[in-house]
């Protein structure tokens, strides 16, 4: 492989990296100021909050594999 494939590999697991981490921000985020607003319904925030993560990891982590299997 060229070393310009693997910069292309390095810069998606590189965008993947940050799309993941600014996803999981906004939810962190939104789910906090939506805490502060109804805190009576903080378990079943919370719950959602931590279903859709783990969906954005699994996105993640599905994509750091297809990158690295550019290798």
């Amino acid at each position: 492989m060229t070393e310009l494939g693997i910069l292309g590999v390095a810069l998606g697991a590189g965008l993947v990296a940050i799309g993941a981490g600014i996803g999981i921000g906004k939810i962190g985020s939104s789910a906090m100021e939506a805490i502060g607003r109804q805190p009576d319904a903080a378990g079943k925030i919370r719950t959602n909050m931590i279903i859709i993560a783990a969906l954005i990891e699994g996105v993640a982590l599905f994509a750091l594999v297809i990158c690295f299997m550019a290798l």
